[in-house]
């Protein structure tokens, strides 16, 4: 497709939405009566400054530093001068990251080539929102070009169109967005606190355990011992994986053979644990058939097995309540029942940086079944005891998931939102009126 065709279409989808209410307007993101471009260079400064690439924006947050560099020893790419009131946002397709630029950033942070920065007469908290909206990234991704990385040039500032309602209807519009925007904030970082609880009783419990009054053992209160993980509760005991449940390693059936396939049997890879934001999984994206079971060497597991992401990506768990059958790449534990899933997982996870190292292979790391059976872990003798501690910590992960639906929810909202605000669809003048009278 011509730059000349990409553009028309692009004005074509703007244009799909209603005429534009009255007052408001359609401007390029080049014209200089409203935005100013920022180039490359940056101002000289002494010691030394946190540059951000690309990669270290997620969003709208700066989630680690590409750098501490110097004026004089950064790399070239390190050329986007940050001032407090400026936007910026990172050029590549398919990629929403968009900052709105304090005294901090202004202070402290170098931003990469990356980046397109400018400046606006306009509302920028208004300006703000509209570059995190589908509207525009849709332009953004059209024009997009390059071999290596797809990205749009200062060039194609031509052919993007930001709408602009009056400036009164930007500061509401903004407003109401922001609002949501701090909801969604503080809900993260409940979420956080309740992370950083779990993480702290993890390192309790799955060391020290409860006795059976509901007390976290201490050595100052209960009798501990010397083990080969170091000091352990006396009700404990080091074991191997192998001696406390069967490990079994997955495979697949001839993926040429249809009446292998499509069947209704769950069968689990790496990848489907990889993508799952709970501790049980339910089903897979593909499933086979009795048939394609007996062709290989796969079995079918019981619900309640541990299933564990052996090749790469390594480390990921999962407790399956259904019965089901993996791939090579996993491997799944079916527990006597002296021992509790739902413990094992939480204390698994205590030595998932154990299991990775585990993994050997010349082309891709690899747990073996036997490296499995073999390593140690401190666990309770008793299964109320593993239950106990099971319970506790899934109680806290009830309440994460809970506060996680909420931001969910709030960013549903959001988009919503925006798809009606930013548009024009659903106007706020009565608000705007309501606020001038009080």
């Amino acid at each position: 497709m011509s730059s000349i065709e990409s553009s028309k279409l692009c004005e074509d989808k703007e244009m799909e939405v209603e005429t534009l209410p009255v007052g408001w307007k359609r401007v390029r993101l080049s014209d200089k009566n409203y935005f100013k471009i920022v180039g490359s260079g940056i101002d000289y400064y002494k010691g030394s400054k946190y540059y951000l690439s690309t990669t270290s924006i997620q969003g709208t947050k700066i989630v680690n530093i590409e750098d501490v560099i110097s004026f004089k020893n950064r790399p070239s790419r390190a050329n986007m001068q940050p001032k407090k009131g400026r936007l910026t946002f990172a050029k590549m397709r398919d990629t929403i990251k968009v900052l709105l630029i304090d005294e901090k950033l202004e202070e402290d942070y170098i931003l990469s080539t990356g980046f397109a920065i400018f400046e606006t007469i306009e509302d920028p908290k208004f300006v703000y929102q509209y570059l995190l909206s589908r509207f525009f990234n849709n332009q953004k991704d059209i024009f997009a070009e390059g071999t290596t990385q797809e990205a749009i040039s200062n060039d194609d500032f031509e052919k993007i169109y930001i709408n602009l309602p009056t400036l009164p209807e930007q500061q509401k519009i903004s407003e109401i967005l922001e609002t949501v925007d701090n909801a969604i904030e503080k809900t993260d970082k409940i979420i956080e606190k309740y992370e950083r609880i779990k993480q702290g009783l993890m390192q309790d419990l799955l060391t020290r355990g409860i006795d059976e009054n509901g007390q976290i053992r201490s050595e100052e209160t209960h009798r501990f011992k010397d083990s080969p993980l170091g000091r352990i509760p006396e009700e404990w005991k080091v074991v191997k994986l192998g001696e406390i449940g069967t490990i079994i390693t997955g495979s697949t059936p001839n993926t040429f053979k249809p009446d292998f396939w499509d069947g209704n049997i769950v069968w689990i890879t790496p990848d489907d644990l990889s993508k799952l934001d709970s501790k049980y999984i339910y089903t897979s994206k593909r499933k086979i058939t009795k048939k394609g079971i007996k062709s290989c060497s796969a079995k079918l597991i019981p619900p309640n097995s541990i299933i564990i992401s052996s090749r790469a990506p390594i480390g990921y768990l999962a407790i399956s309540k259904i019965s089901f059958a993996t791939n090579q790449g996993c491997k799944s534990i079916t527990l006597n029942s002296n021992n509790d899933p739902e413990f094992l997982y939480y204390c698994l996870h205590k030595y998932i940086q154990k299991m990775t190292t585990l993994g050997s292979g010349t082309t891709f790391g690899e747990i073996s079944k036997s490296s499995l059976e073999e390593m140690e872990i401190s666990i309770p003798n008793s299964k109320s005891e593993q239950q106990r501690i099971a319970s506790t910590l899934s109680q806290i992960d009830k309440t994460i998931d809970k506060e996680e639906n909420y931001k969910e929810k709030l960013e549903r909202i959001k988009q919503g939102l925006m798809e009606d605000l930013l548009m024009g669809k659903v106007r706020v003048n009565h608000l705007i009126e309501k606020t001038n009278e009080e």
